[in-house]
């Protein structure tokens, strides 16, 4: 099945994800990462959704967002929606378990990836977790936030808890070459472990100035680590922002870029308007993140669907094909605990 085709009803599509789910909390067995669809959660340190970070880690969510902010009028990674120049977050920089949700929030990055490794001592095996990071107005490689020092920070943090290129990689020469031939690894072997995947900026995007957007400038930073030799160092993986028909790699001018993208990002309802085929991207064993998931029409509301109304909408974008159905439900986790065959 292809995004160009319907997928029945929506009582047929919850009953459908009902039927293949595992219990709340446990994996699939027998799917990888590339062959499951799960669930995420936009904007995750958002105050008003979870009061702390560790909150957005135990709802079950697959997928969580952060925004960042890089500009020259703080010395830190923010994490903030509309603040350039504030942190406006659930963080708290828990050094340890027994701290989270003990400490003041608004936290930068940093706090974020401490809250990270509390929790994950916490919860050893615990599912594997996608941080999806939109740096809002882009690097800033002069003011010490470019690439290699945001691979350094998640590095400091987190350590062997990331899975990242270097891993997936595993002697191949790009990330395409390694997932087209062997796929993603199992999601029981990605048990303790974060992935992140770049996108670029709201801001970044708009910035008529900025013309050196994240997905390029990481791709770049990727290409040139593999050349030395240093691929293992990298923590992250560029997704290609915007939801398009054909390979959407051909934007980039230089070809040698495109092999370092086997993730992509964009709207559910343009993915599924009958004009793109997301076969293409399973086939290629390629991770399909689908945003606004309750903007396919017809729409469901954005926070408070039924829960069968959410599952239904999970088990349509698994049917279309994607890795991640992202939307605000966080008051529904028993949906964001969903894990479920892609393509099925």
């Amino acid at each position: 099945m292809n995004g160009k085709r319907c997928v029945g009803t929506v009582a047929a599509a919850a009953a459908a994800v009902v039927a293949v789910s595992a219990p709340a909390g446990a994996e699939p067995a027998g799917l990888t990462y590339g062959t499951s669809t799960s669930v995420g959660v936009h904007n995750a340190y958002d105050k008003e959704k979870y009061p702390y970070f560790a909150d957005a880690l135990d709802s079950g969510a697959a997928l969580l967002e952060l925004d960042l902010w890089t500009n020259g009028f703080g010395r830190s990674w923010r994490v903030s929606h509309s603040n350039p120049i504030g942190n406006n977050s659930n963080c708290e920089g828990a050094a340890n378990a027994s701290e989270l949700r003990t400490k003041d929030v608004n936290k930068d990055f940093a706090g974020c990836l401490a809250d990270l490794k509390a929790w994950h001592d916490a919860h050893p095996g615990h599912r594997p977790v996608l941080l999806k990071v939109e740096l809002k107005d882009g690097f800033n490689a002069k003011g010490g936030r470019g690439p290699a020092e945001f691979d350094a920070l998640v590095r400091q943090k987190l350590g062997d808890a990331v899975y990242g290129p270097g891993d997936l990689t595993a002697g191949h020469g790009t990330l395409d070459e390694a997932v087209r031939a062997g796929g993603w690894p199992g999601r029981d072997a990605l048990a303790g472990k974060f992935l992140f995947e770049l996108i670029p900026g709201t801001v970044e995007e708009n910035n008529p100035l900025d013309k050196l957007w994240t997905d390029v400038e990481y791709a770049t930073h990727l290409k040139d680590l593999a050349a030395q030799g240093k691929l293992a160092q990298s923590v992250a993986f560029p997704a290609v922002h915007g939801a398009a028909a054909g390979d959407p790699r051909e934007r980039y001018q230089d070809p040698a870029l495109r092999p370092w993208f086997v993730v992509f990002d964009g709207d559910a309802a343009t993915y599924l308007n009958g004009t793109i085929d997301t076969a293409w991207y399973d086939r290629r064993h390629y991770l399909l993140i689908m945003t606004d998931a309750h903007n396919v029409p017809p729409a469901i509301d954005a926070t408070h669907p039924t829960e069968a109304q959410a599952l239904a909408r999970v088990g349509q974008l698994a049917a279309a094909h994607a890795s991640f159905a992202t939307a605000d439900w966080y008051p529904l986790p028993s949906v964001l605990k969903t894990v479920v065959s892609r393509g099925a």
